[in-house]
């Protein structure tokens, strides 16, 4: 299931714990947003206990959309051990980021 998140819990719930992290940074307007998220929330019930999600509006959280560097809308950084491992942009399709998913569960904790 995913969650949304905002820099006041965006260390603790997405950098300093296990395993893998998927963020998804989005706007409401967007409709590349839209289209991706129906995805993102399939693929948050398809890993769940295996990877977690969470979105970040960058509307309201211009912090962290600054402090990774976003530019696009929308963008799923995959984080592991509090570190990017894997990014996407823009409309990319599910298999995609299905496969960009299951590479990054492949990288170990370090």
């Amino acid at each position: 299931m995913k969650k949304g998140i905002v820099r006041k819990g965006f260390k603790i719930e997405a950098l300093d714990t296990p395993g893998l992290t998927l963020v998804q940074f989005r706007t409401e307007w967007s409709g590349a947003c839209q289209i991706v998220s129906m995805i993102y929330d399939d693929l948050a019930k398809s890993y769940e206990g295996s990877a977690r999600f969470f979105t970040v509006d960058m509307e309201t959280e211009d912090y962290l959309v600054k402090e990774f560097g976003v530019t696009d809308t929308p963008t799923i950084l995959f984080f592991q051990a509090g570190k990017i491992v894997d990014h996407a942009t823009g409309l990319i399709p599910k298999n995609i980021l299905i496969s960009k998913i299951e590479s990054a569960l492949t990288i170990k904790n370090k």
